[in-house]
């Protein structure tokens, strides 16, 4: 069994990757879970080359079967849980007046509903680890939308205030367990996923993913008796999304 273990979610590229990395050279053993076969294999050959300790599932994560599953490869291979980082999670514009049902669900069911479950299906994991040195560490990936609601990203927004909420009740809920959660709250990230806007937002302007890594490694640093149930990352002039 290995000293310490994480799972972190939308870990092909960007942020997620990111993260990964870290918390592997760090010395976690790392459940790598992803979407896209094709990207998760190609971060995991290349975690693996630097003789890191990871594993892959493939997994959609807005299917429950799929938590499900990759929760339990993580437990059968590594035996604990220190760390949980629901970071997967995706946007689609579109005006009130087109709002199309399935594409709705599609982010509540990524960005929002994924992350309760993973809560249930890891939270053994996460006491033991919190009774064994009072720093088990959930990170929700949230947004600066989940703090100021977005034209024409309602849903998203939505999807990211849900996701600030639900971290508040669940320091409420877990603290006195040793388990503590902070919501990220990013605004644009260089990242694939903000590709769309790099005309406008040149990437040297956006938070990079060496900040995300940064807060998350301040995080792993703290004493069992702070938490910090939230983090907000903005440009030096305010504004801009995830």
């Amino acid at each position: 069994m290995t000293d310490r273990a994480a799972i972190v979610t939308g870990a092909s590229s960007g942020i997620g990757l990111a993260v990964a990395r870290m918390l592997a050279t760090e010395g976690h053993a790392v459940t790598l879970v992803a979407r896209r076969r094709e990207k998760l294999e190609a971060a995991y050959e290349a975690l693996r080359a630097d003789g890191l300790a990871v594993q892959r599932v493939a997994a959609d994560v807005g299917d429950e079967d799929d938590v499900v599953r990759a929760v339990s490869a993580h437990r059968d291979a590594y035996g604990r849980l220190d760390v949980l980082v629901n970071n997967a999670g995706l946007g689609i514009a579109a005006p009130i007046g087109e709002l199309n049902t399935k594409r709705m669900d599609i982010q509540l069911n990524t960005n929002l509903r994924s992350i309760p479950l993973f809560y249930r299906e890891s939270v053994a994991m996460l006491t033991a680890a919190g009774a064994e040195h009072g720093n088990a560490l959930v990170v929700n990936t949230a947004s600066i939308a989940g703090k100021q609601g977005q034209a024409w990203l309602s849903i998203y927004s939505a999807t990211k205030f849900g996701i600030v909420g639900f971290t508040e009740a669940m320091n409420k809920e877990l603290g006195g367990l040793g388990i503590k959660s902070t919501a990220l709250c990013p605004a644009w990230v260089d990242t694939p996923m903000t590709d769309f806007v790099k005309r406008r937002v040149p990437p040297e302007a956006m938070i990079q993913t060496s900040d995300i890594v940064a807060s998350v490694r301040m995080l792993l640093s703290l004493s069992p008796g702070c938490v910090v149930p939230e983090i907000v990352f903005q440009a030096p002039t305010g504004g801009a999304l995830t």
